[in-house]
């Protein structure tokens, strides 16, 4: 059976949102309220609703590097990865981790790119040569 995620958190304006999650991300809008919307992130539900985001601070460890948590985002195929992390240099998007291999060469070797919407909420998208990398040891 195949699940779907939802996951809703707050930004501050709605019309800011739609630009970023809709124009730049590319996610279809869904339904929304003068508070509230939802889009379809990669065939998952996120919804935005108005108000102060998470608190989030540097301090996941990973691969000798300090991440931001908390953070959510998307595993995608390697092609896909690179077609995002071009998207969002062409709109200008400032990475808090420029887009780079991690692990090369060991189990779990993945793509990964950092970087934050306009309300300072942390966003990783990571890419695999196979989907099936995905939980490697």
């Amino acid at each position: 059976m195949r699940s779907l995620f939802h996951l809703a958190f707050h930004v501050t304006d709605l019309d800011e949102a739609r630009r970023f999650y809709g124009g730049v991300l590319g996610c279809v809008e869904g339904r929304s309220t003068d508070t509230w919307v939802d889009f379809d992130f990669f065939d998952h539900q996120i919804s935005l609703h108005l108000g102060e985001p998470f608190k989030t601070t540097r301090t996941g460890k990973v691969g000798g590097q300090l991440v931001p948590m908390p953070h959510f985002g998307l595993v995608l195929q390697r092609a896909q990865w690179q077609a995002m992390a071009d998207r969002l240099k062409a709109a200008g998007t400032e990475f808090v981790l420029e887009p780079q291999l991690r692990y090369p060469g060991q189990p779990g070797e993945q793509w990964t790119m950092f970087f934050c919407d306009p309300f300072g909420n942390p966003i990783e998208v990571k890419g695999f040569e196979s989907l099936e990398g995905l939980y490697a040891r």
